[in-house]
């Protein structure tokens, strides 16, 4: 189950974006989650797809196991990509083209050196922007580029076996 936190305000749009750069037509608080199970991490993730427009990109930001990769299931299977999602820790990049957009999920976890994640990030971003597809990099603390156009999704551990997420809109 999918559950908003006290005090905050869901009214249906969870990011209204406006443009394909991600940029929101309002800069409102974060939008804050409480995760129970699998399902719901899918859910929010088919949610976020419905909300994210191609030439996006969103920053999973959170621990080992804390559902980023299973977020981008539910992301896919709203995107109507329905061969299995898997991390793409030892790839690095999965491409799929056959999504509504086109999805490009990112792992940066191997890359420690910050010049890789960077220079990986950019050729896999104007890829992305050139596909017109929505662009996924999980553990985007590995770069030192500003992405102030990006959203930012940080999951964590919650209570029991439930996860918090909090979704950050760009900062531009």
């Amino acid at each position: 189950m999918v559950k908003k936190l006290p005090g905050e305000n869901v009214n249906g749009n969870l990011c209204r974006v406006a443009e394909a750069s991600g940029s929101p037509d309002r800069q409102s608080t974060d939008n804050r989650w409480i995760l129970d199970d699998l399902e719901a991490t899918h859910r929010l993730g088919r949610d976020l797809a419905g909300q994210l427009s191609a030439g996006t990109v969103l920053l999973l930001q959170g621990q080992l196991g804390a559902g980023k990769t299973s977020l981008v299931q539910g992301i896919a299977l709203a995107l109507g990509i329905h061969e299995p999602i898997t991390s793409p820790t030892f790839a690095l990049a999965q491409h799929y083209p056959q999504g509504q957009p086109p999805l490009v999920h990112l792992d940066l976890y191997r890359l420690e050196r910050p010049e890789s994640a960077n220079d990986l990030f950019l050729q896999e971003e104007e890829e992305a922007l050139a596909m017109g597809a929505l662009l996924v990099v999980e553990w985007p603390e590995r770069l030192k580029l500003n992405c102030q156009d990006a959203w930012t999704l940080q999951l964590d551990h919650g209570p029991g076996e439930g996860r918090t997420a909090v979704l950050h809109p760009p900062s531009s």
